[in-house]
């Protein structure tokens, strides 16, 4: 009887590098940084490479948790009328940061395939469920604490990666409701402070992290058009820009964009789609305030009053607290009365006209926005007269 003979694997399953040995022996986040920063290449695959940044996210939290520690203490010690620890909260502020950073460069490692092709990711549930509420928190307030010191560079490190870590992969299940109330203008201040920096790229993908907020959603969309539009110096870039605003506006009809598209547009030259963009917008809805306002304008100014006061009367119609829109409305109808021969017909205007410049002057007596004074004069001075009490009290109050 033959002998069944066993013979050994002679696959052998190695352990940890001593570059990684290295880093998971250090005390201090220091160490450990110093330790990957020079040894990263001789790190074996991805497994080690997430697992010494996840060494770096343990000694950061550790350090971080050391000084969250002594607040929820001093709070006690508060409440109990005791003396009161001092914390350090630049080094808190700086971990937080630091654990953060190591996270998301732990997660990308974590995240790709092993030898067998599978995914099988070791350490983002825990890093969520400890550096998503108090640690990302702390960057909030370090960043206040930046500003309130005039230091913008600082203030917008922490509320950018603030702003950015919510993009985390890792972070995705995590409840975002405790941080709906300040989310949002976080954001948009971290957009702001790139944009300052000349740092145009982060600051536009800031600000449509902000836009993600609809409480910040047209602050942010403004500061982005702001943005994109800063630095037109060749019809290159205007056509670029016009080419972003279509994009733009395909995805989100928003009123703004509209506007800033068809006066892009205007400047190009092309009349005909920057009139198409405010038809369109009236054929989807025929209240559009922006689109009557600017196709009044834009008929008024192409010396079309009479078509130019259906959509300027309208608008005010829509928006009857606008007193600059009331004047145009009463300019178009004076400048029709003007071009009318029949005398009926003419007195009939500028009584509208009247009505729409009397009403722009109770909404601004004092012509901050809107400078009604002679036009209404002159609408006054044609229909009643130049003799007439109300034409001189209208004289008078366009001085």
């Amino acid at each position: 009887m033959m002998a069944v003979m066993f013979v050994a694997s002679a696959t052998a399953f190695a352990g940890d590098s001593d570059a990684l040995k290295a880093i998971l022996k250090a005390k201090t986040y220091a160490d450990a940084e110093t330790l990957l920063n020079s040894s990263l290449a001789s790190l074996a695959n991805d497994a080690e490479k997430a697992k010494a940044y996840n060494k770096l996210v343990d000694l950061a939290y550790e350090a971080f948790n050391e000084q969250n520690t002594i607040v929820t203490e001093n709070q006690v010690n508060k409440q109990m009328g005791r003396e009161e620890k001092p914390v350090d909260q630049a080094l808190m502020a700086e971990m937080a940061f630091n654990a953060l950073t190591a996270a998301k460069l732990c997660d990308e490692f974590d995240q790709k395939p092993n030898e067998k092709g599978k995914v099988s990711p070791k350490f983002a549930k825990k890093n969520a469920e400890r550096l998503w509420v108090s640690v990302r928190n702390t960057l909030v307030n370090a960043g206040q604490d930046a500003l309130t010191a005039r230091d913008n560079a600082k203030a917008r490190k922490y509320w950018q990666l603030f702003a950015e870590s919510n993009e985390f992969p890792m972070f995705a299940e995590c409840d975002r409701e405790a941080q709906k109330p300040f989310f949002g203008q976080v954001a948009r201040f971290a957009a702001v402070f790139a944009y300052q920096d000349k740092d145009m790229e982060k600051a536009l993908q800031l600000a449509d992290i902000a836009m993600k907020d609809p409480e910040e959603k047209e602050n942010a969309l403004n500061l982005k058009l702001e943005i994109l539009g800063s630095e037109l110096k060749t019809k290159d870039d205007s056509v670029k820009f016009c080419n972003q605003l279509k994009d733009i506006y395909a995805q989100d009809k928003n009123d703004g964009v509209m506007e800033k598209l068809y006066n892009v547009l205007l400047g190009l030259g092309d009349e005909a789609a920057a009139y198409k963009i405010l038809d369109d917008a009236l054929a989807a809805n025929p209240n559009n305030f922006v689109a009557l306002a600017d196709k009044g304008l834009a008929l008024l100014q192409a010396q079309k009053a009479a078509e130019a006061v259906t959509y300027l009367k309208k608008a005010f119609e829509v928006k009857p607290d606008n007193a600059v829109i009331a004047t145009y409305a009463g300019t178009a109808f004076s400048v029709q009365a003007q071009e009318t021969e029949d005398p009926a017909k003419k007195k009939e205007l500028y009584k509208e006209a009247i009505t729409l410049f009397d009403k722009a002057k109770e909404l601004d007596p004092d012509r901050l926005q809107s400078n009604w004074g002679y036009n209404r004069y002159n609408a006054y001075y044609n229909y009643y007269g130049a003799d007439a009490p109300e034409t001189k009290q209208a004289e008078a109050d366009s001085k």
